[in-house]
């Protein structure tokens, strides 16, 4: 028979035993981690409930010298703006140093050698420092920055970052305690209204930031350092080693490594930093691509030690969660992909009845993970009527991101090093020169993937499935959005960028 009749016929075809047995293996693996992962996410967002540390607000005594360091590269659309809103820090000048660390190769360089000029002539302390080559890349410039650093305290910005002049004196109050090694703050979203991709990354980050930064940081437990809005004791660098590139993630390598040598970390929640969502499909999965390779390769370097340590059995469960965390997506990438499969491996043994507890588990995942976003737009006082579709269409994106961050977390897990640190593209105000390199594969993947998801919800239809019908929809959707968006910018549903001052007064 041929077998373009077979799968088109009105019953599902009669699996070998030990293929579906193996198929309904992998799928409960699948949804057993999922599960942890949601409930672990689940009591963080409990976590963020508490009330923290009660840490000072306000700086007693003498001020001390910060440093202000700005990693760059070829990012001629935004380093104005961003060494403008450094030029109105408001802090004392004699206790100001601003560090312009460019690694560029195009206009870029010009344009900030101007700024800093400006910079100086206003009494701004600035130095454009200049590197010949991008040993280490990020990681290299910043350290490089800090040899070289007078403060006793660096507050790191990157390039798409539009700080408020009283970020200093905002995040200086917790380090009066000389155990705090690093004080974090929020992001806040330039162009949240840009369009539903923007939307949706929004509502990523502000779960992120209210409810796993925030239930990290009330409950005791390792946090991280987010790369930029934050401020560093030196010596807390320092001790910890220094920034070290042999990770994709330097920020997230140094944060464990630091507070493995007792220093504490402070979220600031009520401190907000602006910033530029990417504005493209492509840009974010380089963005995510980078966090997920890069947080496996963390994750290899410093469990070991961490496990071995004497942390208590909450803070190391936590490590291993937080550092590994990225797996979630090669087993959402195969758990859709054995949808249907699942559903006819239970006919072909007479499980049907079992597909209850599948069906339980899934919605559960998924439900954890709605009500998270929805409760993240919510801290903003986003409409509630708007975060119900917004929050579904976050977990269809999570879905596509699959697609092609699968591959890295694979990367990462794989190791040997020597990957390049690739920028996330920056628009600014401008219509954007920097673009997000195409990936013939990523291509062919979601295309792949959005095809088998779509003959899937066929079948499914065909063979009676109703149960797995709204699964199978979400990442149909999901995978689709990511191959019509692959070519595209955000996706444009009405809307005007949040203004600086805008994104600043929201709590």
């Amino acid at each position: 028979m041929d077998p373009g009749v077979l799968m088109l016929s009105a019953a599902p075809p009669n699996l070998p035993s030990a293929v579906a047995w193996l198929i309904l293996a992998l799928t409960g693996f699948c949804l057993a981690v999922l599960v942890v992962l949601g409930l672990h996410r689940t009591r963080l967002v409990l976590l963020s409930r508490r009330s923290g540390p009660d840490e000072p607000t306000a700086w007693e005594g003498a001020l001390p010298r910060v440093t202000v360091q700005l990693p760059i590269y070829n990012e001629a659309e935004v380093v104005e703006r961003l060494l403008r809103a450094v030029g109105e820090l408001e802090y004392p000048r004699a206790l100001l140093d601003i560090q312009v660390l460019d690694d560029s190769t195009d206009e870029t360089r010009e344009r900030a050698a101007q700024e800093v000029r400006r910079l100086r002539e206003l009494g701004v302390r600035a130095e454009h420092l200049i590197r010949s080559e991008r040993v280490g890349f990020k990681a290299g410039a910043l350290q490089k920055g800090m040899a070289r650093a007078r403060g006793e305290f660096i507050l790191i910005l990157d390039a798409d970052f539009v700080p408020g002049p009283g970020l200093i004196r905002d995040l200086l109050p917790p380090f009066q305690d000389p155990e705090v090694g690093m004080v974090q703050a929020r992001w806040d979203h330039l162009n949240e209204e840009a369009g539903l991709l923007t939307r949706c990354q929004a509502l990523l980050l502000d779960a992120h930031f209210f409810f796993e930064q925030g239930g990290r940081y009330s409950g005791g437990l390792f946090m991280s350092f987010n790369g930029t809005a934050g401020m560093w004791r030196r010596r807390a660098l320092e001790e910890a080693g220094g920034w070290s590139w042999d990770t994709l993630t330097e920020d997230l390598d140094v944060s464990y490594r630091s507070q493995m040598q007792g220093w504490r970390f402070v979220f600031r929640p009520g401190v907000g930093v602006p910033a530029e969502l990417p504005g493209g499909v492509r840009a974010l999965e380089v963005q995510q691509k980078r966090w997920a390779q890069g947080g496996i390769q963390a994750g290899r370097k410093v469990l070991p030690a961490l496990l071995r340590g004497p942390w208590p059995l909450r803070i190391r469960a936590e490590g291993v969660a937080h550092l590994m965390g990225h797996v979630a997506y090669p087993l959402t990438l195969l758990l859709g992909i054995l949808l249907l499969p699942a559903a006819v491996a239970r006919s072909s043994l007479g499980l049907e009845r079992f597909l209850i507890l599948d069906l339980v588990a899934f919605t559960g995942a998924s439900v954890s993970f709605l009500l998270i976003y929805v409760a993240a737009g919510r801290t903003r006082k986003r409409p509630f009527r708007l975060l119900i579709p917004r929050a579904a269409a976050t977990m269809a994106l999570g879905v596509g991101l699959t697609a092609s961050v699968s591959r890295a977390v694979w990367r990462g897990f794989r190791g040997g090093g020597g990957d390049a640190f690739v920028r996330t593209p920056k628009k600014g105000q401008g219509p954007g020169r920097y673009r997000s390199q195409s990936s013939g594969l990523d291509l062919s993947v979601k295309a792949a993937l959005a095809g088998w998801m779509a003959l899937s919800l066929a079948l499914a239809v065909l063979w009676g499935y109703w149960g797995s019908l709204p699964f199978l929809f979400l990442f149909a959707s999901g995978y689709l959005w990511a191959l019509v968006a692959h070519g595209s910018g955000p996706l444009p549903l009405g809307g005007a960028p949040v203004s600086m001052r805008q994104a600043e007064s929201t709590p």
